[in-house]
């Protein structure tokens, strides 16, 4: 019986170990197969509280026939912060790209990263508070800050879990 189960499992792992990624397709793990994003590949429906508290972002209102980044973030994070740093010293390599932060954390946390990082500076970058908890469970989040990236067509390009080069992000867009 034990030849059985040892002959089960070197086949198994046989198999693990002679899957690849295919080229232009999500970075992804046995975890993350099933995974909304994976089955619906393509930028999810937002519903984020705007700085205004008043209103929603949408997808609607993200620019069309644009390359987008999804950023799940906390403000207080130093990783997230390091991101945002990132992308803000490179902004040149960002200025046609959509970008939508969205947050947790408390809105007032929300309003004081925005006003901290100049946000209000870079018109493409849009941010919001993810108060029914929508996107972590979409993309099965483990570690922030979370990037998905989309091409002109918003179809998901891949995604990246913790802090990223400015020109691995910018890289992963020229690769589609």
């Amino acid at each position: 019986m034990k030849t059985v189960y040892l002959a089960i499992l070197a086949l198994a792992l046989g198999h693990a170990a002679s899957a690849q990624k295919l080229p232009n397709q999500p970075a992804t793990d046995s975890a993350n197969a099933n995974a909304p994003f994976m089955r619906f590949p393509t930028i999810p429906p937002l519903h984020l509280l705007k700085l205004d508290s008043t209103s929603y972002l949408s997808k609607d209102d993200i620019k069309k026939n644009r390359k987008t980044i999804i950023m799940f973030f906390s403000p207080d994070c130093e990783h997230c912060k390091h991101q945002t740093e990132a992308i803000l010293a490179d902004f040149k390599d960002f200025k046609d790209i959509e970008i939508v932060m969205a947050t947790y954390q408390p809105f007032s946390e929300m309003k004081d990263f925005y006003a901290h990082y100049h946000i209000a500076d870079h018109p493409n970058i849009l941010i919001g508070r993810d108060e029914k908890f929508a996107l972590p469970p979409f993309y099965r989040i483990r570690n922030l800050p979370y990037l998905a990236l989309y091409d002109k067509k918003g179809k998901l390009i891949t995604t990246f879990e913790g802090n990223q080069k400015a020109d691995l992000i910018i890289d992963a867009f020229k690769e589609k």
